[in-house]
């Protein structure tokens, strides 16, 4: 039984999603975003650096910290000419409440099917939520960057950074 378990495990990491590395083209996606608004990938083409970024779980300590530190260096991002979107598998209801209480100025998109998140390959398994990764996507729609050594309370640095060396 424990083989199999482990066997099944490991077929469902292989299978989680394309393998989205910098170079290959961003998978779309439409979604709502927490207040209920539909937002797609296709609408920063051409337009903005999109920084998305996925996190398991609204309203937790690590989730909340990455969110205010975004948060907080929200300014110095957009002025690099970008824009944030975050995902969880929250639904919008949770991402309403959650930006509300910690003033989050970027979309939070609901992904309770877990579309994006398998798209992307950042399913955790057997729990089901969203790994912490964040995609810097450029304007063209390819992947530049994956930064998958996400540390909350320092994130908006770490996309700074990458965002200097596009």
């Amino acid at each position: 039984m424990f083989r199999t378990l482990v066997a099944g495990t490991l077929a469902t990491l292989a299978l989680s999603g394309a393998d989205v590395k910098p170079g290959v083209p961003a998978p779309p996606f439409t979604a709502q975003d927490q207040n209920g608004r539909t937002v797609k990938l296709a609408d920063f083409t051409g337009k903005s650096v999109v920084v998305l970024y996925f996190y398991p779980k609204d309203d937790t300590p690590g989730c909340t910290k990455e969110a205010c530190s975004l948060r907080d260096g929200f300014d110095r991002i957009k002025a690099k000419g970008a824009v944030v979107l975050g995902v969880s598998a929250d639904d919008v209801t949770s991402h309403a409440a959650f930006s509300e209480k910690y003033h989050l100025p970027f979309p939070i998109l609901a992904d309770p099917g877990h579309a994006i998140i398998d798209a992307y390959g950042v399913r955790m398994p057997v729990i089901g939520v969203a790994k912490r990764v964040t995609f810097i996507i450029g304007k063209d729609g390819i992947v530049k960057d994956v930064l998958r050594d996400v540390k909350a309370a320092e994130h908006d640095e770490q996309v700074l950074k990458a965002l200097a060396s596009l």
